[in-house]
């Protein structure tokens, strides 16, 4: 009973972690990433989906597109605070407050440079006068909304006595939370975490809290942020996939995952984690902004493992290697990616997934070729490892016997395909949003499955339009994925035979 009890104590003491998200503001300011209304709404509805606190929609005086994107997102979206970013001027504040007007709950997110960088050099003033102008701001603010966030920006440069009087006087003067941004991702953790206490320690918040907001200019952004939530900051300012200004900011994903994987630190979120991954690759997709391999949480190696003892590892149990399930991120499953580091457990598990089972010495010898192999090929995809062991590709249950594509511009993309099942000849025409899938629609009418394709890549080999392509193709079916893999110099006829591959593999199984 006893056990309960405190476990219950414990339950109870675990603090809230406010999610600020500001993609769709300073994410967006990444040059080349703009979104237009629609696209901006779907990422709202994403975020929201996601379950963050507050989502920052935009700058609303900056442009009518931004204006617009405010107004259709506070309609468009019910359960997150809506966030408009202003200057600390009363026209600003005035936009920011109209384009709000639809928002169901609604915040505005004003203030001014507080270090000496931008007090001579910006602003040609001084101390007390940025002070005036910062309590005036959040005063008039406090007109339109109980909910008003001051920024103190480049606060991470910020004398620490000097910062406490401005957050001082802009919590007397109405504002719920006070941002402390790094503004240039200056501080290192412990600086930026000291900053964070001193503030809670020398000035009466009331009921504020005070938020982070860290940019990833020296790569220390999730270190800072997370500094600062140990030091008292309640709220975390960040953006998907950590894009933003610069060199970006704090990544949602990588803080949210942090604290969820050191519960003894006593904080959680609303985040609903099985969403990042997909909020990521949509937020990824729609901005023309490829996460990079080796990107924390949401990266296409993230979850990968190529050295044959991380391998071995993670095939007897997989915390061996991995903190994070990678399920818990909307991710379906590791990948144990065959190089030359690769062990025999690896290749083992990989052929067993082909449907081929070796015994011992059988396995010994195919070892002992693939890691010949391996040391001339840079990758090793599946049938190279059917051709290793002797097994003919020919024998695939599912052939293409022949494709002819009729494509352009202004015509009617249309595709013939004739496969051979089992050694029965079957053919199919089909239409479709450019050549690709038009072929790739033939090959479902014949094989009439329930098929979902996850993910479609596209490589070169080498340089120059007669090269040979590489497409790898992951195929969903009855709640599994499997992988597909061709090259071809025609990439038409390699996305064809890569989907056939892939439906070998169920075929198979």
């Amino acid at each position: 009973m006893w056990e309960r009890f405190f476990y219950c104590l414990k339950q109870t003491k675990m603090e809230q972690i406010y999610v600020f998200d500001t993609t769709l503001r300073d994410g967006e300011q990444v040059p080349g990433c703009q979104l237009n209304t629609l696209e901006k709404i779907e990422v709202a509805k994403a975020l929201e989906r996601l379950g963050v606190d507050v989502i920052e929609a935009g700058f609303p005086v900056s442009s009518p597109g931004d204006f617009k994107s405010v107004v259709e997102i506070s309609k468009a979206v019910t359960w997150p605070v809506i966030c408009a970013l202003t200057r600390a001027v009363e026209k600003d504040i005035e936009v920011a407050a109209e384009a709000l007007q639809y928002a169901k709950r609604k915040r505005i997110h004003t203030g001014i440079g507080t270090s000496d960088y931008h007090i001579r050099y910006k602003f040609q003033s001084t101390p007390e006068e940025i002070i005036e102008q910062a309590v005036k701001a959040v005063k008039y603010a406090r007109r339109f909304t109980d909910d008003v966030e001051f920024y103190a920006e480049d606060a991470g440069r910020t004398n620490n006595e000097y910062l406490a009087r401005v957050v001082e006087a802009v919590v007397k003067a109405g504002a719920t939370v006070v941002n402390i941004p790094d503004t240039t991702g200056y501080c290192f953790p412990a600086e930026y975490g000291a900053k964070i206490k001193y503030l809670v320690d020398h000035v009466d918040l009331k009921d504020a809290i005070l938020s982070t907001h860290c940019h990833q200019d020296l790569g220390m952004a999730t270190a800072n942020t997370l500094s600062g939530v140990l030091n008292g900051a309640r709220q975390v300012e960040v953006t998907l996939n950590g894009i933003g200004e610069r060199a970006g900011n704090t990544a949602l994903e990588e803080v949210v995952m942090a604290l969820k994987s050191h519960p003894e630190q006593g904080f959680e979120t609303h985040i609903n984690t099985h969403e990042i991954y997909p909020t990521s690759r949509l937020v990824s997709s729609l901005m023309s902004m490829p996460v990079q391999a080796n990107k924390a949480i949401v990266g296409r190696n993230a979850f990968a493992h190529s050295s044959g003892i991380h391998q071995d590892g993670v095939l007897k149990n997989v915390e061996t290697y991995e903190i994070i399930n990678p399920q818990d991120v909307g991710i379906r499953d590791n990948s144990i990616v065959l190089t030359a580091r690769s062990g025999r457990a690896a290749l083992k598990n990989r052929l067993s997934t082909l449907g081929v089972t070796l015994h011992a010495e059988e396995l010994d010898k195919a070892y002992q070729k693939f890691l010949e192999l391996a040391d001339k090929k840079k990758n090793i995809h599946d049938e190279d490892l059917l051709a290793l062991i002797g097994k003919d590709a020919e024998a695939q249950r599912i052939q293409v016997e022949y494709l002819q594509v009729v494509s352009g511009i202004d015509v009617r993309n249309v595709a013939s395909v004739g496969l051979k099942i089992a050694g029965e000849r079957f053919e199919a025409s089909a239409s479709g949003n450019g050549p690709v899938d038009a072929a790739i629609k033939a090959v479902k009418h014949i094989i009439r499955r329930e098929m979902i394709i996850q993910e479609f890549l596209i490589q070169a080999i080498d340089r120059g339009s007669d090269d040979t392509g590489k497409v790898h193709m992951h195929v969903e079916y009855k709640d599994q994925v499997y992988y597909g893999f061709s090259a071809n110099t025609d990439i038409i006829a390699a996305s064809v035979e890569a989907f056939i591959d892939a439906v070998n593999k169920f075929e198979e199984a």
